[in-house]
């Protein structure tokens, strides 16, 4: 066993091994360690003579940096911060702003700071008489209509 050396493409098949695994077991954490084992792949094709003390140092040294990478840096910047696809109950209470007033049969629309449900635009019912720029809560809504009434304080749901 002293004298087995791990050569370069060792690691790239390895490498390529755990990220294809990925497509078996899709925690996106293997792949991750593939990365890892790929970049000690071309290490090793730059320096030919590395230890295999040092490889394996340096693949679990690269997986760590891969691995944090994603959770700290990258996974938070990719959430989606909408609000579509969330259950109706929890658009109710959400405060929007009167961005047009209903008139006649024409319904008044608002406009919520954060998509709900897929959009930002919204037609809304209120038995209140209500002003462009006026604050509203969503109290019900009806087919694609929210049914909303006008909120007095500063301070609600969907603010700040």
């Amino acid at each position: 066993m002293d004298n087995f050396q791990m050569l370069y493409w060792y690691w790239l098949v390895f490498g390529m091994i755990l990220i294809l695994l990925e497509l078996a077991i899709p925690s996106f954490t293997i792949f991750w360690f593939g990365l890892g084992a790929l970049v000690v792949g071309l290490l090793l094709l730059l320096v030919p003579g590395l230890s295999l003390t040092l490889q394996v140092l340096v693949w679990v040294i690269a997986s760590a940096a891969f691995v944090l990478f994603w959770f700290k840096v990258l996974k938070p910047r990719m959430t989606d911060k909408t609000t579509s696809g969330i259950a109706r109950e929890a658009v109710l209470g959400e405060t929007a702003m009167v961005t047009r007033v209903p008139e006649g049969d024409r319904r008044g629309e608002i406009r919520f700071s954060v998509p709900m449900l897929g959009s930002d635009i919204w037609p809304f019912i209120c038995d209140d008489e209500v002003a462009v720029g006026d604050r509203v809560a969503v109290r019900e809504i009806s087919g694609n209509t929210m049914l909303v009434k006008i909120v007095r304080n500063t301070q609600s749901k969907g603010e700040g």
